[in-house]
């Protein structure tokens, strides 16, 4: 694998930052907490750790395959696909208008390139990563399979279902990560439904279990790299990445409240003056 260029996977970040909080202002309606959160996870996955095509096949036969299970975050996700190549990013102003592919959650009906699975119901990610990772080594691909959970979302009793399922069946093509920012829509995870000693859980159902910071892209590169030299072992990996919600507009930074809140005109002014336009506004 090439060696990343650290610089220009920062111009990225700061370009779909900028499209996340222009999104979101637009239609008055979404995600831009954890979307700004999980920025770098995924410009480290889409430009640079995954084998992808974004001529796009549903299949992804012969590719690494990236599910969302957190799905309310999709626009990052969105931002990330179009600047990667799979639409071109004039779609993204269609975020959450009527008849748009880019609905407030992934969805499969619109045929939109690099979704495929709908997604938002929480819990539910998971086991749709494991059956695709079993789906590779049936068919003898040797490829990858990522998903991205919440933190919040571990308190879905379906996540454990799965926890249990894959390393009982050796599902050692498969690396989960965790958005590990301890905010969830009523608040800290904490007060909310305490997770306790996630680490400690994930081990239990054995798991192996990594944590990196995921705010800093030289950090999530090496902590994903260091997943897929972990991986094939017979066991699935499992990350935790911690993460401030908000991340790139201080105000937003830290706090629950941002979790599905859009900026108004000032507030967006604010976050723009912060997040320079590296590859051209949409």
């Amino acid at each position: 694998m090439a060696q990343p260029d650290f610089t220009q996977l920062k111009k990225t970040a700061s370009q779909i930052r900028r499209d996340i909080v222009r999104m979101v202002h637009a239609c008055q309606s979404g995600h831009p907490g954890g979307s700004l959160g999980c920025t770098e996870y995924f410009v480290a996955l889409y430009f640079h750790i995954m084998k992808h095509n974004p001529a796009f096949n549903m299949d992804g036969k012969g590719e690494d395959l990236s599910f969302l299970s957190n799905g309310h975050i999709s626009p990052v996700l969105y931002s990330a696909l179009a600047r990667a190549g799979y639409f071109d990013a004039k779609e993204l102003a269609t975020f959450r208008k009527l008849d748009s592919r880019l609905q407030g959650h992934p969805a499969t009906h619109e045929h939109l390139p690099g979704v495929r699975i709908a997604s938002g119901s929480l819990g539910q990610g998971l086991s749709v990563a494991i059956g695709a990772a079993q789906a590779k080594k049936l068919n003898g691909d040797d490829r990858f399979v990522y998903v991205l959970m919440g933190d919040g979302e571990q308190q879905e009793g379906q996540i454990w279902e799965a926890a249990m399922y894959a390393p009982h069946n050796k599902v050692d093509n498969l690396i989960a990560t965790i958005d590990y920012n301890g905010q969830q829509i009523d608040g800290p995870v904490d007060k909310i439904l305490s997770l306790l000693d996630l680490k400690a859980k994930w081990e239990a159902f054995g798991w192996i279990v990594q944590e990196f910071e995921g705010n800093k892209i030289e950090a999530v590169i090496t902590g994903l790299e260091k997943a897929k030299a972990l991986a094939g072992k017979g066991k699935p990996v499992l990350n935790l990445m911690k993460t401030e919600m908000g991340f790139g507009v201080d105000y937003m930074m830290g706090s629950h409240k941002w979790h599905g809140v859009a900026p108004n005109d000032d507030e967006l002014a604010k976050a723009l003056a912060q997040l320079p336009e590296t590859l051209g506004d949409y």
